[in-house]
């Protein structure tokens, strides 16, 4: 079927405003990457956006199946996003984070960390059993020197503070459990057997090292120094695994059209928990290294300290803290 004269020139006349197409999708391109104070600027995109518009209903029209409308049509959406874009607000995209991304994440990692919590708390009872069952299995958990300082009757803990000052405590520690879940989060990766092995190591090794502290009769002393701090610094172990088993389980059953492209959404969902986590464990280093280490917290002061930050880890991670919190609706100005 030919064209008709009119529809002819309309093609010709179309495709001559390529240049101007050319010059308004590198200006898109620039404005989508950077702000500009230049109002002419800003004046000239509005009017290659309707330009554009324009020109994609003719070029429907008149060339649908071409790649002159494939173009015109990307050039249409990038202008459009460009355009539209609502203002980023750090305090906004912060806001939304914690009191909207964070939660969504934890319901949908929810089956995760359920049975991430039960492998610690069944492996803790099956390393306590060990333990005080035969106690020389020990050995499988703990260093000569941890083993030889509570068989004096004494926690490694003890006159902590006299040998390495609070703020250098807190910082170590800090930094060694945050080395660790993000270790427990990567180690995840590996189709869920990393979790398996790090929830399930330190579990084992918490209930053996109880129980041979209550063999000796230090299993009191050692609660009091574990329960400010650990409430929390346990759970972001099991929530960092659990995080880490749903990027794994991503690869192992992919739910979007690829592997990597499930393991993308995975690793970027997950990875929000992991902020937050980080962020947790910044206040377990300052408890353990100035609160647990220090006898002149008693322990009904020490549990209050432990449960409360363990609400509070609950109420961060469900968006409670934010609810009252409203963002002001993106306006879009044509």
């Amino acid at each position: 079927m030919t064209d008709s004269p009119r529809d002819h020139a309309l093609k010709v006349t179309l495709l001559g405003r390529s240049e101007l197409w050319k010059t308004a999708a590198a200006r898109t391109r620039r404005l989508s990457k950077r702000k500009t104070d230049d109002a002419a600027d800003a004046t000239s995109m509005v009017d290659d956006y309707r330009m554009l518009a324009h020109d994609v209903a003719r070029v429907r029209r008149l060339l649908p199946d071409s790649r002159t409308r494939e173009y015109l049509e990307a050039a249409y959406a990038q202008a459009h996003s460009t355009l539209y874009r609502p203002a980023w607000h750090p305090g906004h995209a912060l806001l939304r984070l914690f009191r909207d991304d964070i939660p969504a994440v934890v319901r949908w990692l929810r089956p995760h960390i359920i049975w991430a919590t039960a492998l610690f708390i069944l492996t803790v009872i099956a390393g306590y059993a060990m333990v005080h069952t035969y106690p020389d299995l020990i050995a499988l958990f703990a260093s000569p020197e941890l083993i030889a300082t509570v068989e004096r009757g004494q926690l490694w803990t003890e006159g902590l503070l006299n040998v390495v000052p609070s703020s250098v405590l807190s910082l170590q520690i800090l930094t060694n459990n945050i080395v660790v879940s993000l270790f427990a989060y990567c180690a995840g990766f590996l189709f869920g057997l990393g979790t398996l092995y790090i929830v399930g190591l330190n579990g084992l090794m918490l209930g053996a090292v109880f129980a041979f502290t209550s063999l000796h009769g230090l299993g009191d002393d050692l609660f009091s120094f574990v329960v400010a701090h650990g409430c929390v610094e346990i759970s972001v172990m099991c929530l960092s695994g659990a995080a880490g088993a749903a990027v794994g389980e991503a690869l192992i059953r992919p739910r979007a059209a690829t592997r990597a492209e499930s393991f993308q959404h995975a690793a970027l969902q997950s990875g929000k928990l992991i902020l937050a986590c980080v962020l947790l464990l910044v206040g377990s280093g300052l408890i353990e290294g100035y609160i647990s280490p220090n006898p002149k917290f008693p322990l009904p002061t020490r549990i209050a300290i432990g449960v409360s930050y363990w609400i509070f880890m609950i109420a961060l991670l469900n968006g409670w803290l934010f609810k009252l919190l409203k963002l002001p609706k993106a306006i879009a100005t044509h």
